[in-house]
């Protein structure tokens, strides 16, 4: 099952003792197939993935009930300004008004430039 077929995904990432973590988040797709995710830049996958690159995605519903089998990925902390920029169009391409609500709250909150992009790679087929 495609993962790019789906609204959500879940993200595992794990604990320095192993113990895995999920997350429901919305991802969006780039040309080249890596995945974007956004997420506060203080949030514990953000402070995980500081920590190891090691990471589990599966197509979810919004509340990350599993949909899909679990994929191997690699997943890491964009710092380039330009993918972050590319992250956020392909983001605000699939969820459109969705995506821009969530900005609006997000400036008006003061915390837009808070945020962390993550891209996550798959290592076996997607």
């Amino acid at each position: 099952m495609l993962l790019t077929s789906h609204r959500y995904c879940s993200l595992r990432t794990f604990r320095r003792s192993g113990e895995p973590v999920d997350t429901p988040v919305w991802f969006a797709t780039g040309d080249t197939g890596a995945h974007y995710i956004f997420s506060a830049g203080e949030a514990g996958k953000v402070k995980r993935l500081r920590n190891s690159s090691q990471a589990q995605v599966a197509s979810c519903d919004a509340r990350g009930g599993s949909l899909g089998q679990w994929q191997d990925a690699r997943a890491w902390l964009v710092n380039d300004p330009d993918e972050t920029e590319l992250a956020y169009q392909l983001l605000i391409k699939k969820y459109g008004w969705q995506m821009h609500l969530t900005n609006f709250f997000s400036r008006l909150a003061g915390k837009i430039h808070q945020r962390q992009v993550i891209c996550l790679e798959t290592t076996d087929a997607t």
